[in-house]
């Protein structure tokens, strides 16, 4: 069976598992659509591009009814070589508006005319374009799914001018933002955001992670729903996450004093849910061993752990060595009461206590923490490390040199430097084969088998943990 076969039958039957992977250009319209968009052109009449830059680059302007831009993305799709990949994933999480070509391409070694050279050739678009269409592309999703006003959307979407955002967007979508906006919109609706993903989704799976490893009072949960308190720029406020199977999407409701944030919000809620995965794909590669097959049978559609900050997940590690889970999770619970800061914030009619900063740690009395004395000396080491730029915690860096860097800090070895880079810097290739769960696994799975499943070894540790975790009394991560 032909590829093209493969998508036009995944378009017809509106498959969330293709949703991001390909998109559909109409010849007869000029239009561009997600695959499963409630459209259905003839087979003669379609042609199916890889991505949406593709699409749009061979002259097609994006659908209104399924809007291309909220599809999940699927960056190592996109570009040649390795720079202009993880330059695009790095687009694509992009958790600021504004947008400077010569820090971005620093990012990647390269000056920011090289940078724009190589995106030219690959794609079509320089990444200062492409940002600005991805701020566009918020826009509209804001305007089609919340109850903000258009002004207050323009400066969500990083425009100081609401003239020029009605200007910018019309270009782009041919349409003003207030016809995109048809419906009345009831302004006590709440203000919820769709985050589509690809099925299956391993939601319980991801849930029950995060809910053994809460950070203090930050983070609660209900039946089906994970709250956070957020705190950006001074400013606090909370979300609240939940599941819409049907719809295959998540659905982030934002309570949050500034409506510049969202953007942030959203790419952390991306991060934290591991909703650009391709289940398909990792299949496909985990499937080659019968034992790991089995178990994926088990928990369809695994996703990666992370945390909403990776500041937060990496001190958690430091904290988590060599105690229980119950035990990370309370010594976590007393360095915020310690060294955090109060938020004047309520949740629950609780005060809430905000994780330190890298500074503020760096700067903390540890006495009263009841962990070793060589534990302590580490985590202020490590906030100083971050707090100077000495270490980096940004994810598109080189993940052995960084493990590398953190290692040469007393009291982090293997297990802590390589835990940091699959759940801090969500490297899908990290496996801390050192964790007492997964040495427990490797009795009956071979890591020499594991070795191979590059760069997807992340999401064996991630299956691994899902289905060893509860096997036996635990004494570690």
């Amino acid at each position: 069976m032909k590829k093209e076969d493969i998508y036009f039958e995944a378009m017809r039957t509106r498959d969330h598992r293709f949703d991001g992977k390909f998109f559909v250009g109409v010849k007869t319209t000029g239009i561009y659509c997600r695959p499963i968009c409630p459209a259905k052109p003839k087979r003669e009449n379609v042609e199916f591009f890889q991505s949406h830059l593709e699409a749009e680059k061979s002259g097609y302007r994006p659908c209104m009814r399924c809007r291309p831009e909220s599809a999940p993305q699927s960056p190592a799709w996109i570009g040649k070589s390795a720079v202009v990949q993880r330059a695009i994933k790095a687009l694509n999480s992009q958790e600021a508006v504004s947008f400077n070509e010569d820090e971005f391409a620093e990012r990647f070694g390269v000056t920011a005319r090289h940078l724009r050279r190589l995106f030219s050739d690959e794609i079509g678009k320089t990444p200062k374009q492409i940002s600005f269409e991805n701020r566009l592309g918020l826009a509209r999703k804001l305007i089609t799914e919340t109850s903000l006003p258009i002004t207050e959307i323009a400066f969500a979407s990083g425009f100081s001018s609401v003239r020029r955002f009605n200007d910018a967007y019309k270009d782009r979508f041919k349409k003003a933002p207030r016809e995109t906006r048809r419906n009345k919109v009831n302004p006590k609706s709440g203000f919820k955001v769709s985050l589509p993903y690809r099925p299956p989704f391993d939601f319980e799976g991801l849930m029950a992670t995060y809910r053994n490893h809460r950070v203090g009072g930050l983070e609660w949960f209900t039946e089906g729903t994970m709250y956070r308190v957020v705190v950006l720029e001074k400013q606090v406020g909370q979300i609240a996450i939940s599941n819409n199977q049907s719809a295959s999407c998540l659905v982030v409701e934002i309570d949050f004093p500034d409506t510049s944030a969202i953007p942030l919000i959203l790419s952390r809620v991306r991060g934290l849910f591991d909703l650009d995965s391709d289940p398909v794909v990792i299949a496909n590669s985990l499937e080659r061993d019968a034992a790991l097959k089995k178990l994926l049978k088990r928990y369809p559609g695994i996703r990666m752990a992370s945390g909403w900050d990776p500041f937060e997940v990496a001190i958690s590690a430091i904290l988590g060595q060599l105690v229980s889970v119950e035990r990370g999770r309370a010594l976590v619970r007393d360095l915020i009461e310690i060294a955090g800061s109060d938020s004047n914030y309520k949740a629950n009619g609780v005060s809430i206590k905000l994780f330190p900063t890298p500074h503020e740690l760096a700067k903390s009395d540890l006495s009263k923490l009841k962990t070793t004395g060589r534990r302590k000396e580490t985590l202020i080491a490590f906030s100083k490390a971050v707090a100077s730029g000495e270490i980096s915690l940004e994810t598109t860096q080189d993940v052995e040199a960084f493990i590398d860097k953190v290692r040469t800090i007393k009291g982090i070895g293997p297990w802590t430097a390589q835990y940091m880079a699959l759940r801090a810097l969500r490297d899908t290739d990290s496996f801390p084969d050192t964790d007492l769960i997964l040495a427990r696994a490797l009795k009956t799975h071979s890591n020499d088998v594991i070795t191979t499943m590059h760069p997807w070894r992340g999401y064996v540790a991630a299956l691994l943990w899902r289905e060893y975790a509860s096997k036996g009394k635990e004494n570690g991560k």
